[in-house]
């Protein structure tokens, strides 16, 4: 398995405690998750009908500001599984350092895979991965300078698992376009990762390509339920995008007390500039609080936003000691 944040098992192995004893702050997921409500019986007794896979997909489009064709997944990553399969093997470059399953997945599938650092490398590429904003340095790109790439591509997937926050940022509205195809992840903003939720959109063709091969029942009923709900929930992702600004702040002014610097990072994450990272990441776990850290940078650490009161008291106490 390729390194990741969430290995929170890894973590009890080597300091212990249970997972219920841990803050876990390697993801970048949403820590204040949306509130599910109740759930339908028949959500999860009956097979989902066509009419309540359309009203999830109306519910994205909702969210995501686009009439785009779009399709149900579970989660960002079954799109990026599925992605060898809209053409031909041939040269694929990704915008790096970005989520490694990009690389791992088309390498694997034959794929001439090249890493670059600068937009323009990517020009000439029948296959170019862009992560926007970026996993894990935050990194983004502007629409304008990502849609003049596109004619000089055989297709451009740009990745928006961390834009609900940043809506500026997103080219679901452009997705219709030939060569674009989108991926938004559900869980990571509304905090709800184990519901195995996302989404892409894209031009008709590479749309029903990607619904044929996820099957009939790409996702299950109480996603749908959960996803329809939440997605229409505009002053739930309002609030919810103000209150990660403000923390967003809080956690990068206790990291410079500690005198690591800002990296970057997105409105779930951040990335620090450490001494070394392995240390800090221990110091962090001795009191049950897990981070993220790099083979590739040994100083980089990455931290989730803790949600409630009592998770950022923890973290301070930690930090102070």
């Amino acid at each position: 398995m390729r390194e990741h944040g969430g290995n929170l098992d890894l973590a009890q192995q080597r300091f212990g405690g249970r997972a219920e004893d841990w803050i876990d702050l390697s993801t970048g997921i949403n820590r204040l998750p949306y509130p599910v409500g109740e759930v339908s019986a028949r959500a999860w007794s009956a097979l989902p009908s066509r009419a309540e896979i359309d009203a999830l997909h109306q519910a994205a489009r909702h969210a995501y500001r686009t009439s785009a064709p779009i399709v149900a997944l579970g989660g960002a990553q079954a799109a990026i599984q599925l992605l060898p399969q809209l053409a031909p093997r041939g040269r694929a470059c990704i915008l790096a350092p970005t989520y490694n399953e990009y690389a791992g997945v088309l390498s694997a599938a034959g794929w001439d895979v090249h890493e670059v650092s600068e937009r323009d490398a990517l020009a000439g590429a029948d296959l170019a991965i862009v992560v926007n904003p970026n996993n894990p340095d935050g990194r983004c790109l502007a629409p304008s300078d990502l849609l003049a790439l596109l004619p000089r591509v055989g297709r451009l997937v740009v990745d928006e698992s961390f834009a609900d926050a940043v809506p500026q940022l997103s080219l679901a509205s452009q997705a219709d376009r030939q060569g674009l195809l989108i991926l938004r992840s559900f869980g990571k903003f509304f905090g709800l990762a184990g519901l195995r939720l996302g989404f892409a959109l894209g031009n008709a063709a590479d749309v029903a390509k990607l619904a044929v091969a996820s099957g009939p029942w790409p996702v299950s009923g109480a996603a749908i339920a959960i996803g329809s709900r939440a997605l229409r929930d505009d002053a739930w992702a309002e609030a919810t995008s103000a209150r990660l600004a403000r923390d967003c702040v809080r956690l990068d002014e206790m990291a410079r007390e500690q005198g690591w610097a800002l990296v970057g990072g997105t409105s779930l994450f951040r990335l620090y500039e450490t001494r070394d990272a392995l240390a800090a990441q221990e110091k962090l776990a001795r009191g049950q609080i897990w981070s993220r850290v790099f083979a590739r940078n040994p100083t980089w650490l990455r931290l989730g936003l803790p949600g409630s009161e009592a998770e950022w008291s923890r973290l301070a106490e930690v930090l102070a000691r």
